[in-house]
């Protein structure tokens, strides 16, 4: 009698900690069109043009605040969402999986950061904003501007590796240090992009939005293959 009880309860657990996953993929998602829909109607000029400002010496555009070791700091950061690194950060991720005897998860990993990727190049096709004039750019870019490629597929990659990482570990210690490591790494990358005066604030925030419902609907559907036992359960999974 106890142990249905506690399974019960257990199992509302899970149900409530998947209905807070859909909703947060879902208030992700509609930020994103919000925030395509105010660039698209040229509403948040004001608010990009003052948050790039605030991060130079007033007066002179040309000058990022807190001098040349910061703006080597932040060079040095934003290639931390490159294709280079993110790609090295994976390949040991799916190696360590593997390592650990779990190589459907490994692969559903590589399905999963492609498939991010993808829908990052897609959603750069479908806009066409130029890059900030305001303020000159302390790397070189070549794309479009919005969402911006770097915070997006920072959130994509980081996240989703955190998500994976987290699937091995029983622990609530360790699960929240992977979670908020890679938080720290998206956050440091979109700032970055902005300090380097190559993205309008919008542009961060629409990537971070789309990478974190990607990573989020990532986990959700690694619970549920899970479950039905197609890749590696969660250790710290009741069921």
């Amino acid at each position: 009698m106890l142990r249905a009880i506690l399974k019960t309860g257990l199992l509302r657990r899970i149900e409530v900690v998947t209905l807070a996953a859909v909703l947060s993929v879902a208030g992700a998602l509609w930020a994103f069109v919000a925030l395509a829909s105010e660039v698209m109607e040229g509403d948040l000029r004001a608010f990009d043009e003052a948050v790039l400002l605030a991060l130079r010496t007033p007066g002179n555009p040309a000058d990022p605040i807190g001098g040349p070791q910061i703006e080597v700091a932040m060079r040095d950061i934003t290639a931390l969402g490159g294709v280079t690194v993110l790609s090295i950060v994976t390949f040991a991720v799916m190696v360590f999986l593997v390592l650990q005897r779990r190589r459907a998860s490994a692969l559903f990993l590589a399905v999963a950061i492609l498939g991010g990727v993808a829908l990052s190049h897609l959603a750069k096709a479908g806009f066409s904003r130029p890059r900030p004039d305001l303020v000159p750019h302390g790397v070189d870019v070549v794309t479009a501007s919005f969402p911006s490629g770097h915070s997006m597929m920072a959130a994509v990659t980081y996240l989703t590796l955190a998500v994976m990482l987290a699937r091995t570990e029983g622990t609530l210690r360790m699960r929240a240090f992977y979670l908020a490591f890679a938080v720290l790494l998206t956050m440091l990358v979109g700032f970055s992009r902005l300090f380097l005066g190559v993205h309008w604030p919008s542009d961060v925030l629409a990537g971070w939005t789309l990478g974190a419902a990607w990573a989020l609907g990532v986990w959700l559907v690694a619970r549920y293959l899970g479950r039905r036992g197609q890749i590696e359960p969660d250790r710290a999974d009741p069921a």
